[in-house]
């Protein structure tokens, strides 16, 4: 397929500093793209706004992953109509955003996201109407809904290779950037001067590492330069933004390679502050039980399996929780409410940076929770684990950690076979325990003088992992 769009270039493309006026115009002959790739209802749209008089074109992540061969995962509509525009023409539309205004165009489950050709914020003394656009003191962009022409957007727009125009009707792609020369090369270049760019908004150095770790490419290296000294601007960035911007890193298929760049432009630790510190004080365990983590997640991926943020978060986090558990149990703390109180710390210091929502926060902290109370199994303790509904997980999190080395006197190998053995069997298990350590941080057995004995913090169903 890319063998029969770059043999297919009458003239070779050289790369200009800057975005052309008049762009590089590819025909239909000139690139593998076909019609029927193509969403129809995102063929509707560019054609029915065209029809109404309005400049409209297929543009960005669609238009690059058709010319690789990637299956799109949704398809963006650019044009010269304003939201209010687009919305008077689909009566499905509805419009969003305020920082950045767009339409979203409703086809039952699928949606087409309708924007307006944007131009350059004012410079200088020139004065910004705060309600269409609006810089912070370092650069970033806070609003931005300043319109302009075609040529103004494809300036606008954050690498080469999503500055591709892609119109159905005739069949050609208007490259304003050089993004298909960048294709060819395997490159993510920024438009522009890089540092202004990434000031504009820092979640590009994400974008940058996401791009190239889900195609394989480099980022070009002076669009790579300014990323390391400019990291620290992603703590401009709000929590919750940053949340959607690290599912999209670690749950595209790519998230073994992509946390290699991020460690490589110090991106991680400006997201896990509490992982990287982990990282340097217990670098090979805390290493392997990310990677082995995240190896999982690909791996689930290309399966087709689901795979949950909780778990995907705890494994990130697990490593910064052991030394503030242990500081805690040195106070006197028992077992399992230091375990409840550092994770709750733990946690609630990264919301400050990502906001993890409450849906995912609360299953990792009983993930976390079940790997103190696995390990103690007298009594009818193990068959009440079983059955808890975090049980599987809690599990699977205890052979991570086994996997990267942690030793847990064959915790994991025990619940492995207790899984599989009859009722008898079990008993038996349970018979060999009595008069040994019921493992690491197992309670000591007390005597009473009358009465029974009360639920502990966190124990029975009324505790985290049960709820």
């Amino acid at each position: 397929m890319l063998k029969k769009l770059f043999k297919s270039f009458r003239s070779p493309l050289r790369r200009g500093k800057h975005v052309h006026s008049t762009p590089q115009v590819l025909g239909r002959s000139q690139h593998p793209i076909e019609r029927n790739e193509i969403s129809r209802y995102a063929t509707s749209v560019v054609e029915r706004l065209q029809k109404a008089g309005y400049q409209a074109y297929l543009v960005g992540g669609c238009v690059r992953d058709l010319l690789l061969d990637i299956d799109p995962k949704d398809f963006d509509v650019a044009t010269s109509a304003t939201p209010e525009q687009v919305r008077a023409e689909f009566r499905n539309a509805r419009v969003i955003g305020r920082r950045f205004k767009l339409v979203h165009v409703h086809f039952g489950r699928e949606i087409i996201e309708v924007a307006t050709f944007r131009a350059n914020h004012p410079e200088g003394d020139e004065e910004e109407n705060s309600n269409l656009a609006s810089r912070n003191e370092s650069g970033r962009i806070l609003r931005d809904n300043v319109y302009g022409t075609l040529e103004d957007d494809a300036q606008r727009r954050d690498f080469t290779i999503n500055a591709l125009y892609y119109d159905p009707s005739t069949e050609r792609i208007l490259d304003y950037a050089n993004g298909v020369h960048d294709i060819r090369n395997h490159l993510i270049r920024l438009i522009g001067d890089p540092t202004q760019r990434y000031q504009e908004d820092p979640v590009r150095m994400l974008r940058a590492v996401r791009f190239a770790a889900k195609l394989d490419f480099d980022i070009e290296k002076h669009s790579a330069a300014p990323i390391y000294k400019l990291a620290p601007m992603l703590a401009e960035i709000p929590a919750a933004r940053l949340f959607e911007e690290v599912l999209k890193l670690f749950l595209s298929g790519y998230a073994i390679y992509t946390y290699d760049l991020l460690l490589d432009y110090g991106l991680f630790g400006q997201l896990f502050p509490a992982s990287a510190e982990a990282l340097k004080a217990n670098p090979d365990y805390t290493d392997q039980l990310i990677r082995n983590a995240l190896e999982n997640t690909d791996l689930r991926l290309q399966q087709g399996k689901t795979v949950t943020p909780a778990f995907l978060f705890a494994a990130l986090l697990w490593p910064a929780l052991p030394a503030r558990v242990l500081k805690l149990q040195e106070r006197g703390m028992p077992p399992i409410p230091a375990m409840q109180e550092a994770a709750h710390e733990l946690i609630s210091e990264q919301c400050q940076r990502i906001a993890v929502p409450k849906r995912f926060t609360m299953p990792i902290r009983e993930i976390w929770d079940m790997q103190e109370r696995l390990p103690r199994r007298s009594g009818k303790r193990a068959d009440l684990l079983l059955e808890n509904p975090r049980f599987r997980a809690g599990y699977d999190f205890l052979l991570l950690r086994e996997s990267a080395g942690e030793q847990t006197g064959g915790l994991g190998d025990w619940w492995t076979r207790y899984q599989d053995v009859s009722d008898s069997e079990r008993r038996a298990m349970i018979r060999d325990l009595s008069g040994k350590d019921d493992g690491p941080g197992a309670p000591r057995k007390r005597r009473r003088s009358s009465g029974k004995r009360k639920r502990g913090p966190g124990e029975g169903s009324g505790g985290p992992a049960g709820e």
